[in-house]
Order: C-alpha cells, then structure tokens, then sequence
C-alpha cells in the first residue's frame, strides 16, 4: 500500500529497474533511415527522462527537418523502385508476422524499456500494451492479402473494376502515453497497405520505436520501408507534417496539434487521419450495481495514470445513487497503489515535468471554482512525477475540470436526474472520442447508445479494445478511425479501371 507521504517502492524489483536501464543503454543513439542507423545530421542529441526519478536515462539522436528530409528520401525510393509494394501481398504479410514474431520474443525487453520511458506500471506493459502490439500487427499481417477492389457491373459493351492501391510514403507522428501500442496502430495498416512509412515518437517516449526498428532490420523488412527519426514535434514532427514528399499524415495527440497537422495537410490537398483527445463521459443510471459500476468507473479514469485520451473523465452519477457512488469511488481512489512502476502498484509516474505540473494546476483550478475535494489533490513524495488519485464531487459543467481534458488522475463526479438532460450535458462537449453507459434497461441502453455523440460507446464495461474493432471520434476528437478494417481505407486508394468487352459470353 502506498503511504500518504512518499511513492511505495518495492526493493525486489531493483533488478527490473536495473535491467530496464541496461536494455536503453545499449539501443542505439541514432536515427534509422533507409535500414541503417545514422547519427543526425546536427550530431545533436535529445534526453530521455526517468519520470521515477527525474533523472536523464539516456540520449538518442535529436532529428530535425534535415533528416526526416533523409527519410522521407528513402521511404520514397523504397516505394516507387523497392520491392516492397511488389512483393506479393502474402509475402508482405509473412513480414509482418516475422515482425510480431520478433517484438513477442522481446516482450521483457520492450515492456521494460515502455515502463522506464513512460513511467506505466510493468504489470500493464509486460502483459497490456506489449502484447496488444504484438497481436495488432498479426491482425494486420493476416489482412496483407485481402485487401481487393470489386468488379461492378455497368452499361454497355463494358466491364469495370476497382484497384485497392497504397498511397506511397505515410508520415506517421505518435503520442507518448501508449508509445509501442500506437505505433503497432499506424504501423499495421500502413504496411500491410504496401505503403512506407517515416515514423516520428514522442520525444519524451522514443526507446521502444527504436528498438522495433532494430527487430525490423533483423527480420528482413527491406531498406527504407521503415524509417525512425527521433526529435521534438516543432522541428521533426512539424516537417513530418509539412513535407510536399510525403503522401498521407497520420497523427495521434492533442487537438491542439492536430489542428496544425490538418492545416498542414490541407495546404497540400493530401488525406490526413486524426485520433485526436476527448473527454469522454459516463453515465450511471439509478438501477445498476454500485460497486461494479464504480470499479468500472474507476478503471476508466485512472487506467494509465489517466493519461488516456479515452478516458472517462466526467462521470454523472443519477441522484438515487449518487452518494454511494461518490463515497466508493473516493474509498477506491484513496487505496490506490501509487509508486515505483518496476513494483507491484497500479499507478506510476505521471510522464514528464510538463504534464505533472498541467494536471497539478487543474487539480487547483477545481478547488478554486469549488468543486468538493474527496482525495487527493497534490503531489505525492517529493522525487518523480506522482500525482495523487484525485477524487472531485460535484463538479458543475462549466468549472474547466469538466470541460477541458486534463490527461491525469482527476476523477469528476456530477450528478442527474432527468435522461434527455444527461444526454444533453454528456453531448455538449468539443469531443467525441469515447462514452460510458451503465444501466440494467434494455430500452435506457438503446436510448444512450443511439443519443450520445461519441465514436465508441462502451454497456456496462470500459476500455475495452479489439484490434477488429475501429476506434476514432467524432467532432474535435479526430477524422478517421485506426483499427478493423476500416483502418485499412485510410491507407489505400481506390483506382477504377474501365475496359471494353468483345464477343462476350455475358455481361
């Protein structure tokens, strides 16, 4: 159990730790452009931080515009004259598999390298996001050789059909709070697409992206069909956006950015996806069982430190039920193991010095506007980016805590009464991403589900995630959906072919 006053640290798993830092130190400091590792063209480099400790970990190459120039270079060559879009489908997918094979064989190795980068819990990366990556890239190696047009009939001495054809070179930018899980969720459908890609982490999240590289090359993914540039969002990722070379951009992160990637985008006239953030809400209806629905509740929000875009933020509780919720959900929060994530807890560090002072700050903007405190509310220890469950009731809906995503462990809790008033305050948000539904009324399920403006609504569940299942949102959410096969449009073209019939049999 966590004490109020510092994070629980579990000495046994010292040598995790241990190891996890001798795995970063030998990956390579360089960018990986056109299958070989090169050191940035400035021979700057860019710290990665242990947010237990904050403390530099290692260094990798800080890339700018010059290199993803480079890649951007090689990603082209490698699909305009490389055998990758000409190899057989099949061939392509047995990749892919080779890949999932390989990153599964190193399932130690990369969970420890997720947890040192992002400060989750090794529990949720050896045996979450690891093997979520894993499975998503053999999804997407198994849909290699389905991807097809149609043959459609039409009017005359003609027939006409339609190609499924890849767009050329994807520039792809991920986000930091599920580094490996969401390059596996661009990297799928893009490859498999027969495109190539130039991948830009995080820069506070880089380890694991490289060493998928590194797995890449060892595999046989040929020269240029992946690339790797490490860097900062204002100079690598904002050419990733920007550059004329580059067919198709595909970006997970805040609205903020997202809305210059579009910009970007849109000044070049090319197809842009978006899995941008939310602020997802739940609502509890007055006849379900309390302590499922809170533990849901709970998972929902504080999963991932609560720097999840998905997460379910505001939470309306109806009256009859309000008080037992609001009273479990603050005992929960309150017993929540925070510590040392190489240790047995639910909670880590949050995964730099910028987020823990934003959530900090959110957490003092509710107290001002007067929103009831229940637990938590400040930093806990005085050594790494731990914040304390936080646990606000009622919340009113124009105190910013209820309107802004806060991307931290700040649980708010509203209450209502009235259904077509919940639906309306759950729907009047700039987001859309994601929604939570408990009731035991078939028709009040029918009713929400239909109601509520959001991409992905979760029935007396939460976060749950298929790799068949598309995921996106709807208004300042995001354009576009990652996973299924609806993922799959958003790397392809569609090419119609028409051709004369003569002498035919039919037509």
């Amino acid at each position: 159990m966590a004490s109020a006053a510092q994070p629980a640290v579990d000495h046994s798993h010292h040598e995790k730790a241990k190891s996890a830092l001798s795995h970063a130190q030998r990956l390579p400091n360089q960018l990986f452009i056109d299958g070989k590792w090169v050191d940035a063209l400035s021979r700057k480099t860019m710290p990665v931080v242990d947010p237990r400790t904050e403390e530099v970990v290692v260094e990798v190459a800080e890339g700018d515009a010059a290199d993803v120039d480079r890649a951007v270079e090689a990603a082209r060559r490698a699909f305009d004259s490389g055998p990758w879009p000409r190899m057989t489908a099949k061939e392509r997918g047995r990749l892919l598999y080779r890949l999932a094979d390989a990153m599964e064989a190193h399932v130690d190795e990369l969970a420890q390298l997720e947890t040192l980068d992002n400060g989750k819990p090794l529990f949720y990366s050896r045996y979450v996001d690891v093997p979520f990556a894993v499975d998503h890239l053999r999804y997407y190696a198994g849909w290699a050789d389905k991807i097809h047009g149609k043959t459609i009939p039409v009017d005359g001495p003609y027939m006409a059909y339609t190609f499924h054809e890849p767009l050329g070179v994807v520039g792809q930018i991920i986000p930091w709070n599920f580094p490996i899980l969401m390059a596996a969720w661009k990297l799928g459908p893009a490859l498999a697409a027969g495109n190539t890609v130039v991948l830009k982490p995080a820069e506070q999240t880089p380890m694991t992206a490289l060493k998928v590289a590194q797995l890449a090359k060892e595999v046989g993914l040929p020269d240029g069909v992946l690339n790797v540039v490490t860097g900062y969002g204002p100079t690598a990722g904002n050419r990733v956006a920007s550059h004329p070379g580059i067919d198709k951009t595909a970006f997970t992160g805040s609205t903020e950015v997202g809305r210059l990637v579009a910009k970007a985008a849109a000044e070049q006239l090319k197809p842009c996806t978006l899995e941008l953030g939310g602020k997802s809400p739940i609502i509890v209806c007055a006849d379900v069982d309390v302590d499922k629905a809170v533990a849901d509740a709970h998972m929902a929000l504080f999963f991932n430190h609560g720097q999840c875009c998905a997460a379910g933020s505001r939470v309306y509780v109806h009256e009859a039920v309000y008080d037992e919720f609001v009273r479990k959900s603050t005992e929960a929060a309150a017993t929540r193991k925070v510590g040392d994530p190489f240790s047995s807890v639910e909670q880590g560090p949050q995964v730099d010095d910028d987020q823990f002072k934003k959530i900090l700050s959110y957490i003092d903007s509710g107290k001002r506007q007067g929103a009831r405190l229940m637990t938590g509310g400040g930093r806990r220890g005085d050594r790494g980016f731990y914040v304390e469950p936080t646990v606000f009731a009622d919340v009113k809906d124009d105190m910013k805590i209820a309107r802004e995503e806060i991307f931290g462990p700040v649980q708010s809790i509203m209450k209502w009464k009235n259904l077509d008033d919940v639906i309306a305050r759950a729907n009047n948000s700039n987001y859309g991403l994601a929604a939570g539904v408990f009731s035991n009324n078939v028709n009040t399920v029918n009713t929400l589900t239909r109601a509520l403006k959001s991409g992905t609504v979760w029935v007396n569940c939460y976060n749950l995630y298929d790799n068949a299942v598309p995921f996106g949102g709807y208004k300042e959410s995001g354009i576009g959906r990652e996973k299924g096969e609806y993922a799959l449009s958003n790397y392809t073209q569609v090419k119609a072919v028409y051709q004369p019939l003569a002498d035919a049999a039919w037509r």
